[in-house]
């Protein structure tokens, strides 16, 4: 039986995203116990801030070679490897005893972390057809929202009925167990089931050599462009949210990390509701570029509005802000169906891992900064609320960036059909 017909493909596609679900939580849940680390390991705000940022570091430079490895390679191994590395990076997290432990534990769940994506897009590619997996896309990009939302009230609960150490284990735990299904599912019951198809290979050998399409994406302005765009929305949200949003919340406005989660969910839920709803303006208007201009201001003015208020909105305020800005985020999807529009197919796989390098960047350098800011703040003057308020000054810049980006993107004249 072809694989594209059969049934067998839904479970592939259900283990493959409930993977991603657990995956993408670990992108942000240690934000949740940023003052227990600072407690229990006496870190100072820039070494949290480091710490919280290796994880991304470590995505966003292997966004590129792990796309020419899984075209390449294929990308069954690369994502059993990458859950696994993932679970047992998180179960070292639980275990750690010293700050050095935690770092390595990050950076192997960065590496994990890392071969979620485009493994996923490949093995969807394998067993669907297209006009499913366009649908089926859409699916998994808001299951990387889902993710976070699960990294926010859900896990704040575990954490405070059991312990961080107990909650890490058990999901670093279940991430083990996912890439040993994951084994099953796609490598011993296919090769039983179906004979192997080289759908990937078919593809890769129309293409041009790596090296002549990177330095066609490195000199070339549209891509620069779009990495920008990208830079501009992704950092500041999802640096932000994985590292100091639930100490600024409980510093400033003396929240429990449970009732700070809340307000967080807030911006997981405006995640989810811009990647569809911006897809489908921009696909009825025929264009990328005016609604996400328009994405790009409302991101720049609610991080303004931050330094307008003193960095100390009120409750309300401060809701609809994050709401907003994970809006913002969710819209980021646009930044690919732009690198659909924009390349052909030989470069799409190269140049959306560049354009996804540089929104997980500005995520690597939010937090690195913002605890620098912090730390001076703390060390000269002994005040926190100076130090987040001069804090939110760093996603003003990442979204000028945007702007700038989307402005210097030159949009193809021609009707956008991105959804057929």
């Amino acid at each position: 039986m072809e694989k594209q017909k059969s049934r067998y493909r839904w479970i592939v596609f259900a283990s493959v995203l409930v993977t991603y679900l657990l995956m993408a939580s670990q992108r942000t849940a240690p934000g949740l116990i940023t003052n227990n680390l600072m407690e229990d390991f006496n870190l100072t705000a820039s070494k949290i801030g480091l710490l919280m940022s290796i994880q991304f570091f470590v995505y966003t430079s292997l966004q590129i070679p792990m796309g020419i490895l899984a075209d390449r390679f294929g990308p069954n191994f690369f994502l059993i490897i990458g859950a696994t590395l993932t679970g047992f990076g998180t179960v070292i997290y639980s275990l750690g005893t010293h700050d050095w432990i935690l770092f390595i534990a990050r950076i192997l769940t960065g590496v994990g972390d890392a071969t979620i994506w485009v493994n996923m897009m490949l093995i969807l590619a394998t067993w669907f057809h297209r006009k499913e997996f366009v649908r089926l896309v859409g699916f998994a990009g808001m299951t990387g929202s889902l993710g976070f939302l699960l990294a926010t009230v859900p896990y704040s609960m575990w954490i405070s009925l059991y312990g961080w150490r107990a909650t890490f284990f058990s999901i670093g735990l279940l991430l083990c167990f996912c890439g040993l299904f994951l084994y099953f599912v796609l490598v011993k019951n296919t090769k039983r089931r179906f004979e192997e198809q080289p759908v990937v290979e078919k593809v890769a050998v129309q293409r041009e050599k790596t090296m002549v399409i990177v330095r066609k994406v490195f000199s070339n302005r549209q891509s620069w462009a779009l990495f920008f765009c990208h830079f501009g929305v992704v950092g500041g949200y999802v640096g932000f949210i994985s590292s100091w949003a639930v100490p600024y919340m409980t510093n400033l406005y003396e929240m429990t990390s449970s009732e700070a989660s809340q307000l967080i969910m807030l911006g997981l839920i405006g995640a989810l509701i811009g990647a569809p709803l911006m897809s489908w303006i921009s696909s009825s208007l025929e264009t990328i570029r005016k609604p996400y201009i328009m994405v790009h201001t409302i991101v720049l003015l609610s991080w303004c509005t931050f330094l307008l208020v003193n960095g100390h909105p009120s409750l309300s305020l401060l809701s609809l802000l994050f709401f907003i800005i994970g809006f913002g985020y969710g819209a980021s999807a646009l930044s690919f169906a732009a690198v659909r529009q924009s390349f052909s197919i030989k470069e799409n796989g190269i140049v959306s891992g560049f354009v996804n390098t540089g929104g997980f960047l500005s995520a690597v350098l939010l937090p690195i900064l913002f605890g620098y800011i912090l730390d001076y703040f703390h060390l000269t003057a002994g005040n926190l609320a100076d130090g987040y308020y001069y804090g939110f000054i760093t996603p003003v810049i990442f979204s000028v960036m945007g702007i700038i980006g989307i402005f210097c993107y030159k949009e193809n004249k021609i009707k956008l059909k991105m959804n057929r």
